[in-house]
């Protein structure tokens, strides 16, 4: 679920539909219109589409201020679809996932929230979200401080050893001797604790270092 422009309060948020399953389409049209019904309407559906190619053309056609699609669609996924309109004609300010199993009253609430620019997740996407910050965030930091260990030069090296220079084109890159080179490269094995150069390409590949 993204959003291409705020609106108002007052102002119905225009939503297109995108989703392979017709009767799927069929029916969050009618849940949502149920759940507004005696109310204001929040939702005004502007068009819908089965599949990316078809996406795209609505999209461009009504402009709507959310686009409501499923992640798997025909034709590409349903980030890819809506990226590529995005990336063409529009800045994606907010965005949010929730599960097909989320209440109509919810699901409502949903859309004016991304409509007016925040970031919403069902509870239990929430929690992978989370999961998967925390886990990045202790990757990052163990990356840091391994690092940390080794000088500004140490790092030049090994760098360049993780990418397959030989000790003689390391030497010319960086304008330092060969020893010197192979002196760098055995503190660098003795602070990461690595035991060969194998290792240290493996060490920085696993940390996307090279």
């Amino acid at each position: 679920m993204t959003s291409q422009r705020s609106a108002t309060p007052a102002t119905p948020v225009r939503v297109v539909l995108v989703d392979d399953h017709r009767m799927f389409r069929t029916g969050v049209r009618a849940e949502l219109t149920d759940a507004m019904a005696g109310g204001d309407p929040v939702c005004e559906f502007v068009g819908e589409a089965p599949d990316v190619d078809s996406a795209i053309a609505v999209i461009r056609a009504e402009t709507p201020d959310v686009v409501l699609l499923d992640v798997h669609l025909p034709g590409g996924s349903g980030n890819g679809g809506v990226g590529h309109r995005q990336g063409e004609e529009a800045h994606r300010r907010a965005g949010g996932y929730v599960t097909k199993t989320i209440g109509a009253r919810d699901l409502v609430t949903a859309i004016r929230r991304v409509a007016d620019g925040d970031a919403v997740f069902s509870p239990r996407l929430a929690g992978f979200v989370l999961d998967a910050f925390g886990a990045a965030a202790g990757e990052i930091a163990e990356v840091d401080e391994e690092l940390d260990r080794l000088s500004a030069r140490e790092r030049e090296v090994m760098r360049l050893i993780a990418r397959g220079y030989q000790y003689k084109e390391v030497a010319k890159e960086l304008f330092i001797s060969v020893k010197t080179v192979e002196t760098h490269v055995s503190s660098v094995l003795r602070k990461l604790q690595l035991s060969s150069r194998h290792e240290l390409t493996a060490w920085a590949m696993g940390r996307r270092l090279v």
